[in-house]
């Protein structure tokens, strides 16, 4: 049984206000998406990496990831106009040449910071479950909207789960799960990922292992944040 990520970089990066896309920006003279594909080259459980990039930036990918000594990078796959269109372009081109029950760990690549344990963790738990994502306790109080300016209900925070990218799934149920939910419109609009179309499908969710460090770089507060990791992570080598 093989395990395959699939790193999805198709974004843009317009909400920062940058013509690069996030994922190409350099910090420590090293672009966002190699950060990423770094952590899964040294995981040990991870055979193959497929990259789903943004139009016009496929030689830029590899031309990077030969720079930085990705060798398990297999493919890299044109990104489609949102982020599930871009999953299900990922998912078609393994689909046909690994086996159903290869495991495909999907995971966003301006994620960086994603430490092999979590890699480790939601893969077994896929292996033992047949799906995995990466979660962890909500310690907020969330309270839902009333209208726009009050609120007079809350969830209680033991009841919910913050759940975020890597994500794990067998590859013959993700591609019935992309083909059903493309062609009767199910789990594919708006803020829709792999998870909350599985829960729209009616799939049992398994819950692995997640980390605070795995953080998104959505905003220019985020990047200080990431580099502030790597100027720590450095910090401590040379001690």
């Amino acid at each position: 049984m093989k395990n395959i990520a699939l790193i999805i970089a198709g974004g843009s990066g317009h909400r920062m206000g940058q013509e690069i896309p996030k994922q190409f920006l350099t910090v420590l003279e090293k672009p966002v998406i190699i950060y990423t594909l770094e952590n899964f080259q040294h995981c040990d459980k991870i055979d193959g990496i497929i990259v789903v990039c943004i139009d016009g930036w496929q030689h830029v990918l590899t031309s990077f990831a030969r720079q930085f000594g990705i060798t398990k990078l297999l493919k890299v796959v044109d990104g489609g106009n949102t982020a599930q269109e871009s999953i299900r372009n990922g998912v078609n081109a393994l689909y046909g040449e690994y086996d159903d029950d290869t495991t495909v760990i999907i995971h966003d690549g301006i994620r960086p910071l994603v430490d092999v344990e979590v890699l480790d963790d939601v893969i077994e738990t896929c292996h033992r479950c047949g799906n995995a994502i990466t979660s962890m306790p909500y310690n907020e109080q969330i309270f839902l909207v009333h209208d726009e300016k009050t609120t007079n209900k809350y969830i209680p925070r033991e009841t919910v789960r913050r759940v975020s990218t890597p994500q794990a799934y067998r590859l013959n149920r993700l591609h019935w799960a992309y083909d059903r939910a493309f062609s009767e419109g199910i789990g594919i609009s708006g803020s829709s990922y792999v998870n909350t179309m599985m829960s729209d499908l009616g799939e049992t969710l398994y819950f692995a292992k997640g980390s605070d460090k795995n953080i998104k770089l959505t905003t220019k507060d985020d990047f200080y944040i990431f580099k502030a990791f790597i100027m720590a992570n450095k910090d401590n080598l040379l001690k």
